[in-house]
């Protein structure tokens, strides 16, 4: 009886909590999105987030592999209220930068638009972009039972092959500077999909500009799992 209790006096906690940020953006993203406590699924919705509908394989491998599966019961609420606190203080801190709450992670989106580009055919990290990178790499080390996704892409100007290697070193590039800030390679997955996984449209200046951009995934790691599953069933 008293593990029971304890249990709904957990969901009961995690619910507060869940009200308390419903006006942050990628929280209430989350209301169609994060499936939290209600049901289980295979990284679905975070892949759709990082590449749109054409789920597939490209880069270096499967990244369904990378994402595993939603966590369900009172361990997947714990887990959720702490990603939506580190997504809330990616909007306070970065405030152009597309977030979204999706099943247990956290989607960033970088264009041209938010903070994080690079130059026709460049791949190297500017001086803007640097502050804006700078920004997330103070979150990540506030948070650091979380593992890290770097996908990058390309729009389809050029030749496809240029434009594949193109993303691999520009997500390489966004990696390696966070790693150049202190943060565990053992925390980094990287991969990249060339001009193949476009979510605009290719045929406007617009819908370019947004396909050149590289998603940053962020992940609930094992001891994070562990620990909240612990915590669940005490």
């Amino acid at each position: 009886m008293k593990t029971f209790l304890n249990k709904i006096g957990l969901i009961f906690l995690a619910l507060i909590l869940t009200m308390s940020l419903t006006n942050c953006k990628a929280v209430q993203n989350a209301n169609n999105k994060q499936k939290g406590a209600v049901i289980g699924a295979t990284g679905g919705a975070i892949l759709g987030a990082i590449i749109g509908n054409n789920v597939g394989k490209g880069g270096n491998g499967e990244l369904g592999a990378v994402i595993g599966g939603v966590i369900g019961g009172t361990a997947g609420v714990l887990i959720g209220n702490k990603m939506d606190k580190q997504a809330q203080k990616i909007e306070e801190e970065i405030p152009g930068a597309e977030v979204e709450r999706v099943d247990d992670g956290i989607v960033v989106t970088f264009d041209e638009g938010s903070g994080v580009y690079f130059d026709t055919n460049k791949y190297n990290i500017n001086a803007s972009s640097q502050k804006t990178l700078n920004k997330l790499a103070g979150v990540f080390k506030e948070y650091p039972d979380t593992n890290i996704l770097v996908v990058g892409h390309t729009d389809n100007t050029g030749d496809a092959n240029y434009n594949m290697n193109l993303s691999k070193n520009r997500a390489y590039a966004v990696t390696n500077y966070f790693k150049g800030k202190g943060l565990s390679s053992g925390r980094f997955t990287t991969n990249w999909f060339g001009e193949d996984q476009p979510m605009h449209d290719n045929s406007t200046v617009e819908g370019r500009a947004k396909n050149r951009r590289v998603n940053i995934a962020i992940l609930p790691n094992e001891k994070m799992i562990e620990e909240a599953k612990a915590e669940a069933n005490n």
